[in-house]
């Protein structure tokens, strides 16, 4: 696996809280003349210089390619690598088919994960088996639930145990889907939404801004399961509706902010294969359809070529105060909420 290139830099930083470890208010400092917040570390991941279905042969059962939504799983190894050691806890919130879970077994660590649709329950169960069965023995196991309701989903023995967190919220109208050609019905897209589309306790189902609002509850829930200085990271791109961009990279990092954890890296994972001069798109049939009538239309459009990977971490000590005023603003038991101490 490539190591990351530090050949970006941010020349103008989004400002970010200081580290500040202990409770705080979740006011950022005022910015005065002699106070810079340092630069955001950020890096670029090689992480599509094989394909997605290369990466994924032999290691996950056929039934996962049906999922609308799937996270790379070399996007998942350099963080595992990255940010944990052997034996460490990784945890997923909304892990899917499980990816999360199957890379970090994969390298030696214990990992834990939510999901929401029985469905894909049942296949992140089959993938974490398909791992043993491949001689990889590390405890894993997949928590059937809404991850809104982490604090009480979860056992006690995962408080404050998890290493790194890595995740992604749903991509609104942005997700995979297969294609098939039927005779005199044209290129027709299936495996494309995510589960019941009725169903809106689906956070995918939602609207943009319940979207946000539940998954700033879930991020505030982690710092329960979190260790102290534990690190979060988080697959996200932008999306355009209506030509308009959604610029949902931003909204999280507001997110997280609100939840109280802090800002460290935003990196770039590659959706596209580096080659020595440029970069090779991977982009599939309905993005390229896309893109072409996009094109035709007027607006310039390219093709996706990174995920935003946005890293926080939580505070170095563990405190109170700011998760009970959490737990109020996001509809948590306070009880529940208690256990974040």
């Amino acid at each position: 696996m490539s190591k990351p290139m530090k050949s970006l830099s941010a020349t103008n930083p989004t400002r970010v809280d200081k580290a500040v470890d202990g409770p705080t208010d979740g006011t950022p400092p005022p910015v005065t003349a002699t106070d810079s917040a340092p630069p955001i570390e950020v890096s670029v991941w090689t992480t599509a210089q094989a394909s997605p279905a290369s990466q994924r042969k032999n290691t996950y059962v056929p039934e996962s390619t049906a999922h609308p939504a799937k996270m790379l799983p070399e996007v998942v190894r350099h963080a595992v690598a990255h940010y944990t050691q052997p034996g460490d806890l990784v945890l997923d919130p909304m892990c899917g088919i499980g990816s999360t879970l199957v890379e970090a077994v994969r390298l030696g660590r214990r990992a834990v994960g939510v999901e929401y649709e029985p469905h894909w329950v049942d296949v992140a169960r089959a993938n974490l088996n398909l791992a043993r069965e491949h001689g990889h023995h590390s405890e894993a196991e997949v928590v059937h639930g809404d991850a809104r309701q982490l604090i009480t989903l979860l056992p006690d023995k995962y408080v404050g145990q998890a290493a790194l967190v890595v995740t992604s919220p749903p991509y609104g109208p942005s997700t995979h889907g297969q294609v098939a050609v039927a005779p005199g019905k044209g290129v027709q897209k299936y495996h494309h939404l995510y589960g019941n589309t009725l169903d809106r306790g689906n956070l995918a189902n939602i609207g943009h801004h319940r979207l946000l609002t539940g998954f700033t509850r879930i991020l505030a829930a982690l710092r329960t399961f979190l260790r102290p200085g534990g690190h979060i990271a988080i697959t996200i791109r932008p999306w355009r509706e209506h030509s308009e961009l959604i610029d949902l990279p931003s909204q999280i990092l507001t997110c997280a902010r609100t939840a109280g954890l802090i800002p460290v890296e935003r990196n770039v994972a590659l959706l596209a294969r580096a080659a020595d001069t440029d970069l090779v798109a991977r982009g599939s049939f309905f993005q390229r359809d896309f893109i072409r009538k996009q094109r035709e239309a007027g607006l310039p459009l390219h093709l996706i070529a990174h995920e935003d990977v946005l890293v926080f971490r939580s505070a170095l000590t563990r405190g109170v105060a700011r998760t009970h005023q959490l737990g109020d603003e996001l509809g948590n038991d306070e009880q529940a909420w208690n256990r974040a101490a």
